[in-house]
């Protein structure tokens, strides 16, 4: 299933895919803009998960595709539901390709490696949030290392809540980011490429030692993450971009979004559109992408019925 703009849905429908709206209301109509073609930005929703409230998959992927096409910018925003695509061609002259489910074995993109990588070769931009970043290791990790740059890997990083205060670094992503505090699920101790190669750190901060007061487990703690935030007091990176080998393929990983009403966070939302818009090659306004904060209303928009 696919939710996206009216042209895009009859085009899509001429090439015999099944798709249809899920907006509780009208969707948004495409940004307006000056000259230029628009970039596609398609957004992979995973299937409910977790209690209401908590990964909430595709109303997060609404929610950012409704902002992105009211942003007045050249962007084309359409999300995929419930999980990888039937029909691929959805896929056909993305810029971007935004991943936003449950991780791990079950990652909706396994079955789907090559495909993945084959897009990333071409000079799409590719990003995973929250869950969205743990695949197995072997080929998925390889091919995240590969792809965006980073991922969480089972006993070595780590998945606890905690209250994160950050400092965006001076990139792109970071225009129009203040300095905020947030609590939610970060993950942390990512397994980043050798020597950060390509990796820029968006959001870092050093976790409080509760974070670790959990048994050693596959999600929960291990010797190695234990020195590095116990002992050595080590930064760890909750958002990165990645840049691959001459610049045509950007990617960002993003280890918030475990609750869906850290969105109305104008910060927490703000930076992430605006590392969706950097990966889809779109220039970032001075102020960040333009994104009022969400009514009551729109934030109760589209939930999983759970």
């Amino acid at each position: 299933m696919a939710i996206a703009p009216r042209s895009l849905i009859l085009a899509l429908a001429c090439a015999g895919a099944a798709t249809f709206l899920l907006m509780s209301r009208s969707p948004a109509e495409p940004a307006k803009s000056g000259s230029g073609e628009k970039k596609k930005i398609v957004f992979v929703a995973g299937r409910p998960s977790h209690a209401p409230g908590e990964h909430e998959h595709r109303a997060g992927c609404m929610l950012l595709a409704d902002h992105l096409n009211k942003s007045g910018m050249p962007v084309e925003a359409v999300v995929v539901d419930n999980g990888w695509p039937k029909d691929e061609k959805i896929f056909d002259g993305a810029s971007a390709v935004v991943i936003y489910a449950d991780g791990g074995g079950g990652h909706p993109a396994m079955p789907h490696l090559a495909k993945l990588r084959s897009m990333a070769d071409s000079g799409v931009g590719i990003s995973c949030i929250h869950y969205g970043v743990e695949v197995p290791k072997g080929d998925g990790g390889k091919t995240f290392l590969d792809v965006i740059g980073g991922y969480f890997e089972t006993d070595w990083s780590v998945n606890p809540h905690w209250d994160g205060n950050f400092k965006p670094a001076k990139h792109e992503i970071a225009r129009g980011i203040s300095e905020f505090k947030i609590r939610d699920e970060w993950y942390y101790h990512m397994r980043f490429r050798e020597n950060m190669e390509g990796v820029t750190p968006i959001l870092s901060d050093v976790p409080p030692a509760d974070t670790l007061s959990r048994p050693d487990g596959a999600h929960s703690g291990n010797p190695a993450v234990r020195a590095a935030v116990l002992e050595r007091k080590e930064p760890q990176h909750v958002m990165w971009a990645f840049e691959r080998s001459g610049g045509k393929s950007r990617a960002f990983g993003f280890t918030g979004g475990h609750f869906h009403k850290n969105w109305k966070h104008d910060d927490h939302r703000g930076i992430v559109l605006n590392a969706i818009a950097w990966i889809a090659h779109v220039d970032v306004p001075t102020d960040g992408v333009p994104s009022k904060t969400p009514s009551e209303e729109e934030m109760a928009a589209n939930l999983d019925k759970k």
